[in-house]
């Protein structure tokens, strides 16, 4: 472990195994960075080290949580840019990036670097991406928490420790995702509708009130309706109860003696020929399969 003003910055070795593992740490730290002072210390690894006024290109991702303090960040595809406390700086491998703290103010700092096949699937369905490296969060207690679970298990490197680790850096890029999701919704009386719709669908499991007619509950246009809805859950309000109304008939399959036929009915399917299909589209089975296979006792 290595100390830099008060720091704890640990560079971590891998195995084969932790590859393996879809997800490995490669370096954990906290670093407070007083006013006036060095930056960046030269005791950070070569491939880490770098002059503020060039940049640097790294070969992992990285997450680097500002707590206090202000400075100005840069990458290939953001340009020069103040940065203040409450902010996250996400780095991504093979891009361009510079950033350093105020003189007049210094900064503290929380980062973890990452690489792996599940941090590429992340960034290749678009959960993060390159044009929008900055993410204010404000500040957040939990993932100073998590920082500092992981750097605790790094400094003592126990057996599968990797595999830890790596669970708990998902768990991070989890709480970014969503703060930054839910920042999105300032308004809170559109998200207050929307819950309310959600609320609405789930105690009418059979579909019986339509989208429109919900909007319309609700006083929004459905246009509007459709696409806060869509933008804060991911589904369109019909898609969304489609799920509501399968995993009520899941529910029934498997906790109730009603046929088919009955469950068709009690969901308002036009028949048991249309619930079937139905079924089949989202569960991958027949409602007897599904049922079959639900009862089915564990060997």
């Amino acid at each position: 472990m290595k100390k830099h003003l008060n720091s704890a910055i640990k560079y971590l070795t891998i195995n084969e195994d932790d590859i393996n593992w879809g997800l490995t740490v490669t370096t954990v730290a906290f670093q407070s960075v007083s006013a006036n002072s060095r930056y960046p210390s030269k005791d950070h690894p070569s491939r880490y080290w770098f002059n503020p006024d060039t940049g640097r290109i790294l070969q992992e991702y990285q997450l680097i949580y500002i707590t206090r303090g202000a400075g100005h960040f840069s990458s290939s595809h953001q340009k020069n840019t103040p940065v203040r406390e409450g902010t996250m700086m996400l780095l991504f491998p093979n891009e361009w990036h510079t950033y350093t703290p105020k003189a007049e103010s210094g900064w503290d700092t929380y980062w973890v670097g990452f690489r792996g096949q599940v941090a590429d699937q992340i960034i290749r369905h678009n959960f993060f991406n390159r044009e929008e490296p900055l993410l204010h969060i404000g500040f957040n207690e939990q993932l100073v928490d998590l920082f500092k679970q992981l750097i605790e298990l790094a400094n003592a490197e126990r057996a599968g420790f990797q595999q830890a680790i790596s669970g708990i850096a998902m768990h991070m890029l989890g709480a970014v995702y969503y703060t930054t999701r839910n920042n999105q919704f300032q308004d809170k009386e559109i998200v207050t509708k929307i819950e309310k719709a959600r609320l609405l669908m789930r105690e009418h499991p059979d579909g019986a009130i339509a989208p429109e007619d919900l909007a319309k509950t609700l006083n929004m246009s459905y246009s509007w309706f459709r696409r806060m809805f869509k933008q804060y859950t991911g589904l369109s309000p019909t898609q969304y109860q489609q799920q509501i109304r399968a995993q009520k008939a899941k529910d029934l399959l498997v906790s109730s003696g009603k046929t088919i036929k009955e469950i068709a009915y009690e969901l308002n399917f036009e028949s048991a020929n249309y619930f079937t299909s139905f079924f089949k589209q989202k569960a991958g089975f027949t409602p007897a399969v599904f049922r079959k296979r639900s009862h089915k006792p564990v060997a």
